[in-house]
């Protein structure tokens, strides 16, 4: 018998919903990125679509994190970047670059690489009862699918490093304060305000909206692939340390890790 697939694909006219359904927190895992790469590739050629929803499944989490009952398996080296990193910040920057406007709709929890999948979109529409947190620091590794860059670009240097290196979360009022996130709307609201937007935007002018997103895309200095590259390279050295076999065990064993 298959495994139930972790990605939802719903057309809906103009524009289409990707929903994370990995329940009961819609975490990332292996499968869950290869089908997400898979609704991409398919939704960039589909020329009906003109805009694109993403959101989790539920009403606990947009998507909290990674599997970390996959983590634990590549704390040696090299192999968090074999078996995890380099495709997953494969499909994280497709959907940065994706030549259609995308919305994060967030129904609950965003947390680690929930909240880096979120940071790929244009835009974000978050409910008032949403936090989020990048928390990877607490497992003695940090954001490295594109958290610490992106965000930092989103919200200065500042907040950047109070958000990963305290790893607390933040609720969405601070969320849109600081311009992490473009709207918080009420509860049980969010699916619905970005499929509205999702609607305007499709209605706007194709090319014009691609050039417009690839000239601010491009609008910082340090290539994405530059950082990529570096967060990679990072990642890899911190996987295999001490720290971070401590913070995973520790997780999974539920007690709080005694770093050295």
């Amino acid at each position: 018998m298959n495994a139930s697939p972790k990605i939802r694909v719903d057309r809906h006219g103009r524009h289409a919903v990707i929903t994370l359904a990995n329940p009961p927190m819609n975490v990332v895992s292996a499968p869950l990125t290869r089908e997400l790469y898979a609704a991409l590739r398919d939704l960039e050629r589909d020329n009906e679509v003109r805009a694109l929803v993403l959101t989790g499944a539920g009403d606990r989490a947009f998507c909290a994190g990674s599997d970390i009952t996959e983590i634990k398996d590549l704390l040696t080296p090299g192999a968090v970047l074999e078996k995890k990193l380099i495709f997953q910040n494969k499909v994280f920057e497709l959907l940065r670059c994706f030549p259609k406007p995308t919305i994060a709709a967030l129904n609950g929890y965003t947390y680690g690489g929930g909240l880096e999948i979120a940071a790929c979109c244009d835009m974000i529409v978050a409910e008032d009862h949403v936090r989020l947190c990048l928390p990877e620091i607490k497992l003695g590794l940090f954001p490295s699918s594109g958290g610490t860059f992106r965000i930092a670009r989103k919200i200065g240097e500042a907040r950047a490093k109070r958000m990963i290196l305290l790893g607390e979360p933040i609720d969405a009022r601070t969320a849109l304060d600081w311009g992490l996130v473009t709207e918080v709307v009420e509860r049980g609201t969010a699916l619905t305000s970005a499929e509205a937007l999702a609607a305007s935007l499709a209605k706007q002018p194709e090319s014009a909206m691609r050039a417009a997103k690839l000239l601010i895309n491009a609008c910082f200095d340090t290539s994405e692939a530059a950082l990529v590259g570096q967060s990679l390279t990072a990642s890899d050295q911190i996987f295999c340390s001490s720290d971070a076999n401590e913070g995973v065990t520790a997780f999974l064993e539920k007690r709080t890790p005694t770093f050295r």
